[in-house]
């Protein structure tokens, strides 16, 4: 119990009895506030007057059970949990609900992924079953065609065809995905627009080529998706019919495709391939 006046005298503080009986003494005349407190109630005040020589009783006060606090501490993840949780979203996306879709962000402000999430979406998308059979038809199409007369036909022919296209997808997607914007610090997803005019989407989705976001943030140039694709069609010379290599000339022409082919992807990535991408959230329709 704590008794307080106002003329500023010093507070007067005592502690009632088991059955809540108090008292204060030497109590000058005048008014007076009371103020009762006690752990897990909520607190009461009461005030009156003193006459001098009277002996005041205070009316029966009933502290109330206080109202429960609940104190919640909210503290951000870290970016590498939030990408964690992003890139396990891109993972889930599949173009008619089986060809993976995995390097396709639709959060514009995705966090940036570390070395080990760059390496897990590459590993994810080469060890999927779709990119073996992707490869198995560029295989059968070369065949077809006698590309790289070199490798022959029949059943080898196709097994050295299919080898070098699996080998051209491993490489590319290492090299592009993970190696370089792993030194390089770049983002190797496309990050899907969704709104502007359809010139402006077009241009964004062939830029992104040649242009990406870095792992901090900032657009600059696509020196993984350029350099990847040069060091693939470079490393595809241990592999390819010797009467075919041309050294120089078949590592410009094989990066060009590919720089090509990343341009034509992104394209129809903003416009067509959301529609029939399933598990897809946190983000924004196309605008028509």
């Amino acid at each position: 119990m704590r008794l307080t006046r106002d003329d500023q005298s010093p507070a007067q503080e005592v502690l009632s009895g088991a059955d809540g009986q108090f008292s204060f003494t030497n109590v000058a005349p005048g008014p007076f506030r009371l103020t009762i407190t006690s752990a897990g109630f909520g607190m009461q005040a009461s005030s009156g007057m003193l006459h001098s020589g009277e002996f005041y009783i205070a009316p029966p006060i009933a502290l109330a059970v206080a109202t429960a606090k609940t104190e919640v501490v909210v503290t951000p993840s870290s970016r590498v949990e939030v990408a964690e949780e992003q890139i396990k979203e891109q993972e889930q996306q599949r173009v008619l609900s089986f060809i993976p879709n995995f390097y396709v962000s639709y959060i514009p402000d995705a966090a940036p992924l570390n070395t080990r999430q760059k390496f897990e979406l590459a590993w994810k998308t080469i060890l999927d079953p779709v990119t073996f059979g992707v490869s198995g038809i560029f295989a059968g199409i070369e065949q077809a065609q006698n590309v790289f007369p070199g490798y022959g036909q029949g059943a080898e022919g196709y097994g050295k065809r299919y080898g070098a296209s699996l080998a051209d997808s491993v490489a590319g997607t290492f090299i592009g995905s993970v190696v370089l914007p792993s030194l390089l610090r770049q983002d190797p997803r496309y990050f899907y627009k969704g709104s502007g005019s359809k010139r402006s989407r077009l241009l964004y989705a062939m830029a992104s080529a040649v242009i990406c976001k870095g792992d901090n943030g900032h657009w600059q140039p696509n020196y993984s998706n350029i350099l990847g694709n040069l060091s693939a069609g470079g490393i595809s010379n241990l592999y390819y019919p010797a009467s075919d290599r041309n050294g120089v000339g078949l590592t410009f022409e094989n990066g060009l495709i590919g720089i090509g082919s990343t341009a034509v992807a992104n394209v129809f990535q903003e416009f067509i391939v959301r529609k029939f991408t399933s598990h897809v959230r946190n983000h924004d329709p196309a605008k028509p």
